[in-house]
């Protein structure tokens, strides 16, 4: 690794993408499970800093790092390029294309909107094929995730601009799209057929010629009627206004040259649109207006990683205990407990902790579990505070708190805590007692169960060494919040 990053910060000094390209790198070496968990730590990382922060250039760069797309080197004081936060945009619909809509499909969906909307907001982004081509795939990406207004308005910002010269030097592509539409993907497969028909017809003497493309203005009226009628299926007190589909029959007519797929598309539609449409004024967002969905996606994303990387850690789970059950008890569900409890779902997390108590509480090794980074904001709030507390009496647990070993066996890897990481690291049976006391009380359970979590919590203070500091404040914490209940009770 070293040699690796020497021979690349020979002439400039290495971005955190650029590391984190070649640790992956190195990583999958190694063991792809040491990726899945790195995967994980990075995904709660960039949902910590935007959420706090904001999400810029760099975080946007490390996530495409993370799907496998490493950002180009620059500096981030530097003003980006509308071409460059397009590209990359593209890059992460492609990933989405022709894929159900899973936690990591729908992050790069966001991640690409603001790859769009930066690409938007860039200097350069006056042209008219930029702008057009952002605001239909931003209403492309929109209708996939169910929001049907902010899809037709976008679309709406394109069909308003006045000149569309520029916008044939950019065109919709059709591997891009995700599922969005039936038409579109029978529209695609016949324009493929038709291809191959004239070429066989001519001897394959035809040149080669774009068939699975759309006009980006073309594409953008096709949205818009589509959406509409998606409107009207949802709120019938809405009505389609016939000058909509006049309007793109009438840009469809004058134009000189078309392509195949824009000519299928509007084919289809004309054939579904068989009702009369009412006239009806339609909303008129401005563009700043849109622009302004930033602050919402920015917020979706954050969540979504959080999911993804709960995700991954249970994975990460799920190795540990295939390799390792042998030697010791691991259960699979602790992380996903954690997050149950963090959303508020306290019945979840109470059934997933109390199988785990009752799983880990007699068993013969107890397994470090969580390692309580404050950073990543799962854990409960009194978990990451007695973490602070620990690092604030004595700070040199802070530089253990970064010696976390990582071995490798074969195919699978373990945390190996060394003796000062005891300090800041908990026990998976400590944390799920922790959490079940938290959902006992929350949920107004009987004094019968706390009194036996109270049994539960005496067992487990035994079991743990002393230097387990974490554990043993944690236990004590659980048996104050229990006992101060119960007497509120009595």
């Amino acid at each position: 690794m070293d040699t690796l990053l020497s021979s690349e910060c020979a002439s400039t000094p290495p971005t955190n993408c650029t590391i984190m390209c070649l640790l992956m790198t190195e990583l999958e070496k190694m063991d792809s499970h040491l990726s899945v968990y790195f995967t994980a730590i990075a995904f709660l990382h960039v949902a910590h800093k935007s959420s706090t922060r904001g999400l810029n250039d760099e975080l946007m760069d490390i996530l495409m790092t993370l799907f496998g797309h490493a950002a180009p080197r620059r500096h981030y004081s530097n003003d980006p390029t509308s071409l460059l936060a397009l590209d990359n945009a593209t890059k992460l619909m492609k990933f989405v294309a022709n894929k159900s809509l899973s936690t990591n499909s729908l992050i790069a969906i966001e991640l690409s909107k603001a790859y769009l909307f930066r690409a938007l907001g860039c200097k350069d982004s006056n042209s008219d094929s930029i702008y057009c081509l952002a605001n239909v795939y931003l209403a492309v990406l929109y209708y996939a995730t169910g929001h049907y207004q902010t899809a037709r308005d976008h679309c709406t910002l394109v069909i308003r601009l006045q000149c569309h010269s520029q916008c044939g030097s950019n065109v919709v592509q059709g591997e891009l799209l995700p599922k969005i539409d039936e038409d579109v993907d029978n529209v695609l497969g016949l324009a493929v057929f038709y291809q191959y028909l004239q070429t066989a017809a001519l001897n394959h003497q035809c040149p080669a010629q774009y068939v699975n493309v759309f006009t980006t203005e073309f594409f953008a009226h096709y949205l818009h009627v589509k959406f509409l009628a998606r409107t009207v299926c949802s709120h019938s007190t809405q009505a389609i206004s016939t000058d909509d589909f006049i309007r793109y029959e009438t840009c469809l007519s004058n134009t000189v040259q078309l392509f195949i797929g824009d000519v299928l598309l509007f084919v289809s539609l004309s054939r579904v649109l068989k009702q009369k449409f009412d006239r009806k004024p339609i909303f008129q967002p401005s563009r700043q207006q849109s622009m302004n969905l930033t602050e919402n996606s920015a917020s979706d994303l954050a969540v979504l990683l959080q999911q993804s990387a709960i995700e991954h850690l249970t994975t990460v789970r799920q190795f540990q205990a295939q390799y390792f059950g042998s030697v010791a008890t691991i259960v699979t569900t602790d992380i996903e407990a954690v997050y149950a409890y963090k959303r508020g779902d306290y019945q979840q997390c109470l059934q997933l902790c109390a199988q785990n108590v009752h799983t880990l509480l007699y068993a013969r090794v107890l397994v470090t579990g969580v390692f309580t980074n404050p950073e990543l904001q799962l854990l409960d709030d009194d978990i990451v505070s007695l973490t602070a507390l620990i690092l604030i009496v004595n700070p040199e647990c802070k530089d253990a708190a970064d010696d976390v070993h990582i071995s490798q066996t074969s195919m699978v890897w373990k945390v190996m805590p060394t003796k000062d990481s005891r300090h800041f690291s908990i026990s998976q049976v400590t944390l799920s007692l922790y959490l079940m006391a938290q959902c006992l009380l929350k949920l107004r359970y009987s004094v019968t169960s706390l009194a036996q979590t109270l049994d539960y919590v005496e067992y487990a203070r035994k079991r743990h060494p002393a230097d387990c500091i974490l554990d043993q404040l944690t236990l004590k914490l659980i048996e104050r919040k229990v006992v101060s209940y119960i007497s509120t009770l009595v």
